[in-house]
């Protein structure tokens, strides 16, 4: 039986820092508790464990934007976070692991608000058929976690921005996220901040549990194992680097030819990669692959690595800087 209830309100938008922060939570809980976290990401595309980055999110566009690509540890499908979002985690024991009870506080929390939602299978909360909270579901050994997101006022011409699929040529393994009609809390209830919302879910969970919860700090937490989550999640290898690999293709017409790329991608690197064109340089067509093998399947590295070939004469020299240019800004 739960005998304690804490709560954490994050104070941070940084969302690796939040996932650490979460992990963290999760790796402390004490057996007889139940702790509450709530938290903000700011301009961010969460993906589940074992879905592709590249199938679901432009992630050129969410880059020039100032914008986060995050891999949570739960699995499921992509979803995008930012000011207009509150997302909550319940971390509790195996043994006290109650799902139904868990989602209760989130449906008491806004049936205080005035707005009437109901469960929706087994991951979704919806009003009259839209979806508002999507959940996820993580264990490790004899502690777990169920968390989720809960649209209040969420900028949805940014959530389709950056979750659409590329229309590019691809074919990618991964697990595809489902997309939902969904809807904000504030289309129900006129005037809805996160304050409130976060003020009535703090209500209902003491409510449903019987207890006064406990109030923690984020400063009060282990600094230091904190800061290792934070690495560890915003590692290229953690964001990447996964067992998934595709192939790409990109082309494009210049005024000295046309070039076709295709990309063979594992775990974030360029495995292997093909340059067909009509250039009249074949000696150059033929180099640049080599130069690129091995880097990262990202904008910038593979700028880097074109800006290591050496010209022979003016005309590789515009080749190669018409190639940067276009890598620069590429939707990869």
């Amino acid at each position: 039986m739960i005998q304690k209830i804490k709560y954490l309100n994050g104070s941070s938008n940084d969302p690796y820092l939040n996932l650490a922060i979460e992990e963290y939570l999760l790796e402390t809980v004490e057996q007889d508790t139940c702790f509450l976290y709530l938290w903000q990401n700011e301009n961010t595309v969460v993906i589940g464990r074992n879905q592709n980055p590249w199938k679901e999110c432009r992630i050129q566009e969410l880059k020039e934007d100032g914008g986060h690509l995050v891999r949570r540890l739960s699995g499921g499908g992509a979803v995008f976070h930012d000011l207009g979002n509150l997302n909550f985690t319940f971390l509790v024991h195996k043994c006290h692991y109650d799902l139904d009870k868990q989602l209760e506080v989130i449906l008491c929390a806004v049936k205080k608000l005035g707005i009437h939602a109901e469960k929706s299978g087994r991951n979704d909360i919806t009003i009259s058929g839209r979806k508002f909270s999507g959940n996820a579901f993580y264990t490790r050994g004899e502690k777990c976690y169920h968390h989720g997101t809960l649209l209040v006022s969420a900028d949805m011409q940014k959530l389709s921005k950056y979750l659409q699929v590329s229309k590019d040529k691809l074919a990618l393994k991964g697990v595809d996220s489902v997309r939902s009609r969904v809807a904000n809390l504030s289309e129900y209830q006129t005037g809805l901040t996160i304050t409130m919302l976060k003020e009535k879910l703090l209500e209902a969970f003491e409510e449903t549990y019987g207890h006064k919860a406990v109030y923690c700090k984020q400063e009060d937490l282990d600094q230091e194992a904190v800061s290792n989550g934070r690495r560890k999640f915003s590692d290229f290898s953690w964001l990447y680097g996964r067992t998934m690999d595709f192939q790409y293709e990109l082309s494009k017409q210049f005024a000295w030819g046309n070039v076709s790329w295709q990309f063979q991608v594992s775990c974030g690197i360029i495995k292997d990669l093909q340059l067909f064109s009509d250039s009249m340089e074949p000696d150059l067509v033929e180099m640049l692959p080599r130069f690129i093998k091995g880097s990262r399947y990202e904008n910038k590295d593979i700028c880097n690595r074109l800006n290591q070939v050496s010209a022979m004469t003016q005309v590789q020299s515009i080749i190669i800087e018409d190639l940067i240019e276009f890598f620069a800004t590429a939707k990869i």
